[in-house]
């Protein structure tokens, strides 16, 4: 499966015939609490994560939550 992630052109492997977008998370190493997702232009919170499907060709933008300051 081809995706856009973060701008770059990324193929995952997957055996499953649908995969979550939560699949994926995991999938990728993140930390679900640690993380927002942009799913095609939609920021999805996430609840949505385990009924969003992936496909071919979908862009994500996933950006690390940082915490810190002075």
């Amino acid at each position: 499966m081809k995706l856009t992630i973060n701008g770059e052109d990324k193929t995952i492997k997957t055996n499953e015939s649908l995969l979550s977008l939560a699949n994926l998370i995991h999938q990728l190493g993140h930390h679900p609490r640690l993380i927002v997702v942009e799913f095609n232009g939609t920021i999805l919170t996430p609840e949505h994560w385990e009924k969003q499907i992936v496909q071919d060709g979908d862009s994500l933008e996933i950006v690390t939550i940082v915490g810190g300051g002075s």
